[in-house]
This record gives C-alpha cells, sequence and structure tokens, in this order.
C-alpha cells in the first residue's frame, strides 16, 4: 500500500516546494481540462466541465430568485460599439480579437469577439426601453468570452473562458448600484455555501475598477501560496452606457431620462478557485456540493464473491434515490490504484465493501478532506453519507476561513508590508487614496490592492502604508492572479 501511495504522489508536483506546477498537474492529471490547439485556449473535459454544470446550476438558481431572466446575445460584435464609450475601448483594446476577413471578402466594418457585451447589450436595451413600465430590465447570459491574454494558465486566465454576465437597467441610480451589491451578496453566498469557499467582498479602488464603471465591487479568495484570485465582480455602470447606446425612458413624470445600469459575472476561473484553496498533496478536493462523484463505492474482492458486487450496485441505488451522486468502481484494477485515481479527482467520500465488511453488516468510510477511516453500518448507510457530506462542506469551508483569516496581516510600513507579502499573506493596510502609492506598491512588490475593508470606522485615525501621509482608506493589498 505504501508504494501504491508513493506512486500517485509521484504524479503530481509537491504542493509544497513547487505550487505553481502542483496547480498545472492537478488540473491535467485529475483530467479536468487539456490544452487547445490554439495557444492559450483550453479544453474541458467532462470531469471539468460538470463541476462547471453544477456551479453553473447553483448560480442560475439563485439569479432567478432574484428576478432575473436568461437571454443569449451575439458573440460577433461591431468594433464601432466598442468605440462609443471611450474608457471601455480603451480598458479592453489590447486584449480584443478583431474578424477582418469572410473568406476572401475584407468586411465592410471590422467585428470584434466579445470580451464582455455591455456594448451588444446596450444596444438592444436601447430598442427593448421605452417607458418605466419596461423597467427594471434584469437579464443574464451564460456565454464564453474572448480576452487575447499574453500570459495563460488553465481555468485562471485563458483566451476564451465561459462565464455569465447579468445586465440590469433600472429608473434610478440608487436601484442600479443597490443591484450591484445584491449580486455581489448573492456571489459571496454562492462561495462560502457552494464551494465552501471565503471571501472578502467590497468596493474595489478606481484603478482596478471595470473599464466604464462608476464603481465596482469585487469578491476576493485567498489560495494556499497567499495570493488572492478575483472571483466575481459587479458593477454599477452609472448612465455611461446609456448615454453611448441612447437608452432612455419615459418616465412618470413626464420626461425623457437616461436608464442607469448595473453588470456582474463569474467565471470558470471558479473552478481554479476550488483547486488552490481546497488542493493538497494528493490532488483535488472537491466541495460535496460541486463534486461531479460525491461518493464512490469500491467492492473488495467481487471477482470471488459476486454477492460484493451485488450488493454495492444495491448501496449505489439506494444512495442515488437519495440525491447522492454516487458511482461504483468495478474496474479490473487493485483496491490502491482505485483508492488513489479517485482520491486525485478529490471525490469526498469512498466506499469500500468486502466480504467481511458484508458479514460485519458494516462499511469502511474515507473522507477526502480528513483522511479519516471509519466504519459505519451498512442499515443506516444512506442517511449516514448524506450526513457526511454535509458536515464535509462545512469542515472544508472552516478549515479556509481558518486559513484566511491566518493569514491576513495589519501592515503599517512598506518594510511590513514586504514581509507579509513574501510570507504568502494579504496586507490589511490603511491608504492616502493617491494612485501613485498604488502604483508603487505594484512597482515594488508586485502587489495590487484587492478591495476596501468593511470596517472604514478608523482610516482617518491614521498613515498611509506607503507614503506617511494621512489616511483615507483602510484596504487589502496582496499578490494576486
Amino acid at each position: 500500500m505504501a508504494n501504491n501511495s508513493d506512486r500517485f504522489v509521484n504524479q503530481i508536483a509537491d504542493i509544497n516546494s513547487d505550487y505553481t506546477q502542483w496547480y498545472t498537474d492537478v488540473c491535467l492529471k485529475s483530467e479536468l481540462c487539456d490544452y487547445g490547439p490554439v495557444k492559450g485556449t483550453m479544453v474541458f473535459r467532462p470531469y471539468g466541465y460538470a463541476i462547471w454544470e453544477l456551479i453553473q446550476a447553483e448560480a442560475d438558481k439563485r439569479f432567478k430568485a432574484q428576478g432575473v431572466k436568461n437571454a443569449y446575445f451575439p458573440m460577433l460584435i461591431p468594433q464601432s460599439f466598442l468605440m462609443r464609450e471611450a474608457e471601455h475601448v480603451e480598458g479592453f483594446a489590447p486584449e480584443v480579437a478583431t474578424v477582418t476577413h469572410v473568406g476572401d471578402t475584407e468586411l465592410s466594418e471590422k467585428l470584434v469577439l466579445r470580451p464582455t457585451s455591455e456594448t451588444v447589450i446596450g444596444n438592444m436595451y436601447s430598442k427593448w426601453i421605452g417607458s418605466y413600465r419596461d423597467l427594471p430590465l434584469k437579464l443574464n447570459q451564460w456565454a464564453n468570452v474572448v480576452r487575447w491574454e499574453k500570459t495563460t494558465r488553465p481555468f485562471l486566465r485563458t483566451s476564451e473562458f465561459l462565464w455569465q454576465e447579468g445586465h440590469t437597467a433600472f429608473a434610478s441610480a440608487e436601484e442600479a448600484n443597490a443591484d450591484a451589491l445584491t449580486m455581489l451578496k448573492v456571489y459571496k453566498e454562492l462561495a462560502n455555501e457552494v464551494l465552501a469557499l471565503p471571501v472578502l467582498t467590497g468596493k474595489k479602488s478606481e484603478k482596478e475598477k471595470f473599464a466604464g464603471a462608476v464603481a465596482t465591487y469585487g469578491m476576493e479568495a485567498m489560495m494556499k501560496d497567499g495570493k488572492s484570485l478575483q472571483s466575481g465582480t459587479t458593477h454599477y455602470l452609472g448612465e455611461n452606457f446609456a448615454k453611448a447606446f441612447d437608452i432612455k425612458f419615459l418616465d412618470k413624470d413626464g420626461t425623457h431620462k437616461y436608464a442607469y445600469q448595473a453588470s456582474w459575472g463569474i467565471s470558470t476561473r471558479l473552478i481554479g478557485a476550488i483547486i488552490m484553496a481546497h488542493g493538497d498533496e494528493r490532488g483535488l478536493c472537491l466541495p460535496p456540493p460541486v463534486a461531479p462523484v460525491q461518493a464512490v463505492i469500491i467492492p473488495i474482492g467481487s471477482a470471488k464473491n459476486p454477492e460484493v458486487g451485488e450488493r454495492a450496485e444495491q448501496i449505489a441505488k439506494a444512495l442515488e434515490n437519495a440525491g447522492v451522486r454516487v458511482t461504483v468502481d468495478n474496474r479490473d484494477q487493485s483496491p490502491g490504484f482505485k483508492f488513489n485515481h479517485w482520491e486525485l479527482r478529490g471525490v469526498p467520500v469512498r466506499l469500500e465493501l468486502g466480504a467481511r465488511d458484508i458479514a460485519s453488516g458494516v462499511m469502511t468510510v474515507c473522507r477526502r478532506d480528513t483522511a479519516e477511516k471509519f466504519t459505519m453500518p451498512l442499515d443506516g448507510i444512506v442517511g449516514g453519507v448524506t450526513e457526511l457530506l454535509a458536515k464535509i462542506k462545512t469542515n472544508m469551508f472552516e478549515k479556509a476561513e481558518a486559513f484566511t483569516k491566518s493569514h491576513i496581516v495589519p501592515v503599517k510600513t512598506l518594510d511590513e508590508m514586504q514581509a507579509a507579502l513574501d510570507g504568502g499573506n494579504f496586507c490589511d493596510a490603511y491608504w492616502c487614496g493617491d494612485r501613485e502609492c498604488e502604483d508603487k506598491i505594484k512597482q515594488l512588490y508586485s502587489a495590487s490592492s484587492r478591495v476596501f475593508n468593511a470596517d472604514q470606522s478608523d482610516a482617518h485615525e491614521h498613515t498611509c502604508v506607503c507614503c506617511g501621509k494621512k489616511a483615507k482608506h483602510r484596504i487589502y493589498f496582496a499578490r494576486a492572479y
């Protein structure tokens, strides 16, 4: 058994000594994805796509509870649309992929592959919104977008990725900004309850806001190397896109006004967040709500004893009827090989069943999150596994939350900031609000502001971590993916 374990660990790099290679190994060897033929693209393998489908289902349910309806908009956008909102086009210009020809014929107007859809949706909203009675309008699309990234990494940053983008329109600024804040709470709930992922949420600095937004709110998750992963954003767009695309409505007072808008999105980088926040030296460790296989049954000696295989299938059927995603591994491989196979893929619960177990009326159970092994009575296996899955999700969140809290370090000087960052931490700092200080920190330490701290009550009592002037804000700095 020790030899099997050694061979398994050698499949992936050591998480402690080569975190970057460990991440890539886990992505590829757990069969989540593979590299596409075009540089910077990736192929979702069935196991990886199944995780995205589960995330999608949980998110979609929450969106619809907020009165949001799904739609779909074209991937091709006239280049002139992007030019209408100056800040927007400037922000995305380096990443935009352009279509210039169809066959040998040059297009009269260049088209872009959507980097995001504010412009094309704004164009349609100008047609659909005419009166205050048409508001609020809350639509979302599940789609792909293209951003020609210079440096790519599976799930985290690829030239094409999958996401959802919500686009809402309202009669007042207050409603639109409230929508951005509400959806930030929805994202946080999704992260906490579905992904077992603790997150910091708040407003972003002017430097870090979305191109074309009045305000951007972010959700930041801490990975096991102490870096931040932006895991979702919401944006209050004000009237910026409404003015660019003439989205006007006749209000109750008989005057025409521009609509106020918000937009918000999460993407398949959430899969990267799951890998890096919960994975370990043995590979993936999936939160039960998004595990394609929540429990795997390993029959021991079923070739010699058919009763073992039959009983395993009966138990699987009972678990399946209770809503558990379960599979029986009947492959002609050793038990050790199967244990390692499913551990690498992060399956939350492993159930082992042999003739002796049946005789004793028990199953051997192994938790992926703690590696704890114990027995469970066969006659209570369905309730026991269901309860265990809930415990695993809670434990995974609490473990990640404890790690996050222990790696947020208050800093008052640049020397303290460097030490904290080099130690794999977020910095809880006070800042004067000047862009020059943000840029200096980025230049010196490759760290950026993430989100403002929820507690701003004492900010004015402190000095800026960078320049020493009176502080205006309390904010988190971190190195980020």
